[in-house]
């Protein structure tokens, strides 16, 4: 006995417009170090913003303050960019555009704490003291931060 069969095949495509957030980015010592760059930056550019002196020389401040922003916009991006995307998070550690960002964030960041640090330890007995030292100190918290992730970049970069 024989039948007659008809095969009838539908292809749905479905499309989602819901982000999905990579929080394995976060469990990565990058991720971490970015992660408390982003927090501290936000500090220092809280304290410095509303602590201003008038004693202390203007280019000082204002380079302090403008790496303390710059920085924390590049690394804003770069986080974000992480956490909303898989791919992003596993190829831009590969280039060398990780490495270069965080070695310059490092040395800037650095040179603008020791200046800042320098010019507010002349106004000690001021009242915008002890705000303005603790901006700096997280400063060099920070620059420390910037050198791991430079490592991590490095190594990353040359694939160790």
């Amino acid at each position: 006995m024989s039948h007659t069969v008809t095969v009838t095949r539908t292809t749905t495509t479905t499309t989602t417009s819901a982000i999905i957030i990579n929080t394995g980015f976060l469990k990565t010592w990058p991720g971490v170090l970015k992660f408390f760059e982003l927090i501290l930056g936000v500090v220092v550019v809280g304290l410095v913003a509303y602590y201003k002196n008038t004693y202390i020389k203007t280019d000082v401040y204002l380079f302090f303050l403008l790496m303390a922003v710059t920085f924390l916009i590049g690394t804003f991006l770069l986080l974000l960019s992480c956490l909303v995307s898989i791919s992003t998070a596993s190829i831009l550690p590969k280039t060398i555009y990780i490495f270069l960002y965080h070695l310059f964030a490092f040395l800037l960041y650095l040179i603008a704490s020791i200046v800042f640090l320098i010019e507010v330890d002349k106004i000690r007995n001021s009242n915008t003291y002890e705000p303005l030292f603790a901006a700096g100190i997280i400063g060099l918290i920070i620059s420390v931060l910037y050198l791991g992730n430079t490592i991590f970049g490095y190594r990353s970069y040359k694939g160790l």
